[in-house]
């Protein structure tokens, strides 16, 4: 094991840009499969091999997916594995996403429910502590983004912890005026918020996320680098952009020279760095995403540990949380 490979296994980590959806092991949904007297298409070790060409492709993919966890006790068990697999390789605190219309086999109570006890259920065991945000789509209308923030408000738990929104905004176009009302709620209930932003759309949807929908953080947030002025705004105001590099080399930039990675860390910008969907990604770790990253951006092993820093003030967890995560970091480093 190379050098760099080592340090990143041992260094205490944090993701916050991940979807639940897309950590379910092929083995895993054949068992589910099993469960509901059905087959997948092909060998669990070639079911993420996914012919989507672009965004609208790999989310149709993606409900496919979600269809064959059939019952609470399938989606408490695949939260629970996450938890398990996020220790073994020593994330120590993770927010993944949920979308509900992903699942429509369940009703959001039933959601929350058997994520929470999946999550519960992980940590007893000795996994990550793990919440979860629930995400809408931006196909939504205001009103099923109201009744999913009531329906938050009614079944919150400790391990929920925000309001995100997802999809494809090339399509959907601009969307924020129709989704502030239920952020603005979910912000006065307590709740974290965050918004896929600056992937198919541009500049212009980072700052609709952020004057519209008031968002925390942004996940991706890339395309922000396009318009200097709004680059210069996040790295002043510290807005947390949730980069996941593989993610947008599959998708988004075909010519690999044209990722700004290292242009937003130049510019002080807060980059955490996450998976996205791994298991579309090869079953893609973090630590293989933070080395890549590493390489593709001449990362230093100061700046691969200021990610897990910037990833812990965003987390949307108490103050409790965060000092130990903070703390495990600080021993690490003095140990390295």
């Amino acid at each position: 094991m190379d050098q760099l490979t080592d340090f990143l296994r041992q260094m205490p980590k944090i993701e916050l840009h991940v979807h639940l959806e897309s950590t379910i092991t092929g083995w895993l949904l054949e068992r589910f499969a099993v469960r509901q007297g059905r087959t997948l298409p092909r060998a669990p070790e070639e079911l993420y091999h996914c012919s989507a060409e672009d965004l609208s492709d790999f989310l149709g993919f993606l409900d496919r997916i979600c269809s064959y966890v059939g019952t609470t006790a399938d989606l408490a068990e695949a939260a629970e594995h996450f938890s398990a697999a996020c220790r073994e390789e020593n994330i120590l605190y993770a927010e993944a996403i949920l979308n509900p219309t992903h699942w429509p086999q369940f009703s959001l109570p039933d959601i929350i429910s058997a994520v929470t006890e999946g999550f519960d259920r992980g940590e007893a065991a000795g996994g990550a502590d793990c919440r979860f945000t629930l995400s809408l789509s931006r196909n939504q209308t205001a009103e099923e983004a109201d009744a999913l923030v009531s329906a938050m408000e009614r079944c919150r738990t400790p391990r929920l912890a925000g309001l995100s929104i997802d999809g494809n905004e090339a399509l959907s176009g601009r969307t924020g005026d129709r989704f502030a009302p239920a952020f603005a709620r979910a912000r006065e209930l307590g709740f974290g918020l965050t918004a896929h932003a600056g992937e198919s759309s541009g500049p212009e949807g980072v700052l609709d996320a952020l004057e519209c929908l008031k968002a925390d953080r942004i996940d991706h947030g890339v395309r922000a680098a396009e318009d200097p002025a709004l680059l210069e705004r996040l790295a002043a105001q510290r807005v947390p952009l949730n980069v996941c590099l593989s993610s947008n080399l599959a998708l988004l930039y075909r010519d690999p020279r044209e990722h700004p990675l290292r242009q937003l860390l130049d510019v002080g910008a807060a980059v955490t760095l996450s998976r996205d969907d791994p298991m579309f990604l090869g079953a893609l770790t973090l630590t293989e995403e933070l080395r890549r990253a590493a390489v593709f951006a001449r990362m230093s092993e100061a700046e691969l540990l200021r990610c897990q820093e910037i990833a812990v003030d965003a987390a949307f967890c108490g103050e409790e949380t965060k000092a130990a995560l903070r703390a495990a970091l600080e021993a690490f480093r003095s140990q390295s």
